[in-house]
């Protein structure tokens, strides 16, 4: 018999409303300023680079990007980089950290279908100030039933995560565009994992989908989440 799904969570950035296209849109401000010290190309490789070095020390979002692309300056330029530069880099964050919430389609629909019926959760890693910020600024953070923001999306989180809130991950679904983050962690937590890609991805969220596992779905957009729900709970 088919373990009913009481709980759905949802990632936040990029799942709910824009986030990597602000990060694309700085990574070709940063390649511009550099553009006497690097190719683009290479300044991006030296900035995942320093990205993926940072994450255990920054975690997740604007603050630790920004820290990212000074360090990646200071490398390309051999410590020579004008303070105007690094000023310019600063700013760049801090116009990140105010950017306007643009939800994406069918977010608040989605949502809103599934709140009455399910306990409905916010799942999101990065930075506590902003994902706060973002969260109130969406006009959604009402309909949540938990909001956990996290350091990590692990198998051992969203196990602690739907405890936390009186679930069993065979009882949840995670839903979110990584497939690193969102998805194959839940899988193997127990839960159901639903991949709803977004046309942009960090480079260091790309993973291979689990094709053929049972408990992962993919869909084209949010629209379609509440007949999945249902579609599985019908057995």
């Amino acid at each position: 018999m088919t373990t009913p799904i009481t709980t759905v969570a949802f990632d936040a950035d990029d799942t709910l409303w824009q986030n990597e296209t602000f990060f694309r849109l700085t990574e070709e401000r940063f390649a511009a300023l550099l553009a006497d010290h690097a190719a683009p190309d290479h300044l991006m490789e030296r900035l995942i680079a320093a990205e993926r070095r940072n994450l255990s020390h920054y975690g997740f979002g604007v603050k630790g990007f920004t820290l990212s692309m000074i360090e990646t300056a200071i490398e390309v330029t051999e410590g020579a980089v004008p303070a105007r530069i690094i000023a310019e880099i600063l700013s760049a964050g801090r116009e990140m950290l105010e950017t306007p919430i643009e939800l994406l389609p069918q977010a608040r629909e989605a949502v809103e279908a599934l709140a009455g019926d399910f306990q409905v959760l916010l799942i999101t890693k990065g930075d506590l100030l902003d994902q706060e910020r973002k969260l109130a600024q969406s006009g959604l953070g009402e309909l949540f039933h938990g909001v956990e923001i996290v350091s990590h999306k692990t198998p051992a989180t969203y196990a602690a995560v739907f405890a936390r809130h009186g679930e069993r991950p065979d009882r949840a679904m995670m839903v979110g565009n990584s497939l690193a983050s969102d998805v194959i962690p839940v899988i193997e937590a127990g839960g159901h994992g639903v991949h709803v890609p977004h046309g942009l991805t960090w480079a260091l969220e790309h993973a291979e989908p689990p094709e053929g596992h049972q408990r992962f779905h993919r869909l084209a957009d949010l629209g379609d989440l509440p007949a999945l729900v249902r579609r599985l709970n019908a057995g």
